[in-house]
């Protein structure tokens, strides 16, 4: 049993560390290559809503902005998720867990921000350090509520 846990606790940190590795490689794609990847996720979007309402009409550069910066929020909304996760499974309680939780995401945020000021054509901006704060919180809030409802049903269940 203790050897399960071990290894549980070894995985969810694993999760971490690699969701970590896939926005440091996002990251480090020059702003041309970032920018190619996020107007192919754009045009894919337009054209599926373009079938669902064909009169529809968009700014490809703004919906093209509002595409990347959904990015940074969905990327540090799983990674507080598995933040969290990891702090449990290690026996960190409490708003101990939640304080260093966000700890990690924020600190992780900014070196991600000043990781971009290295990056041929990319930045580092304070403004997406928030929203990737922000992100954070919300992935460590739904953690927080669907751990809620999951104790509220194996307690209806005994």
């Amino acid at each position: 049993m203790v050897k399960l846990r071990r290894l549980t606790v070894i995985f969810s940190w694993l999760a971490v560390l690699l969701w970590m590795a896939l926005i440091f490689y996002l990251s480090a794609q020059p702003a041309v290559q970032s920018n190619h990847l996020s107007k192919g996720i754009t045009e894919v979007i337009v054209e599926t809503v373009g079938r669902v309402a064909p009169n529809n009409s968009f700014d490809m550069s703004r919906l093209n902005h509002l595409i990347r910066k959904n990015a940074h929020f969905f990327a540090y909304l799983v990674l507080g998720i598995l933040v969290l996760n990891a702090m449990k499974r290690s026996g960190i309680d409490g708003f101990k867990r939640l304080v260093l939780s966000l700890g990690i995401c924020v600190l992780y945020a900014v070196s991600d921000e000043v990781h971009q000021l290295f990056v041929p054509g990319r930045s580092g901006q304070v403004k997406d350090v928030f929203i990737d704060s922000a992100g954070a919180v919300v992935g460590i809030v739904v953690y927080l509520g669907l751990s809620r409802i999951k104790k509220k049903v194996m307690i209806s269940r005994c």
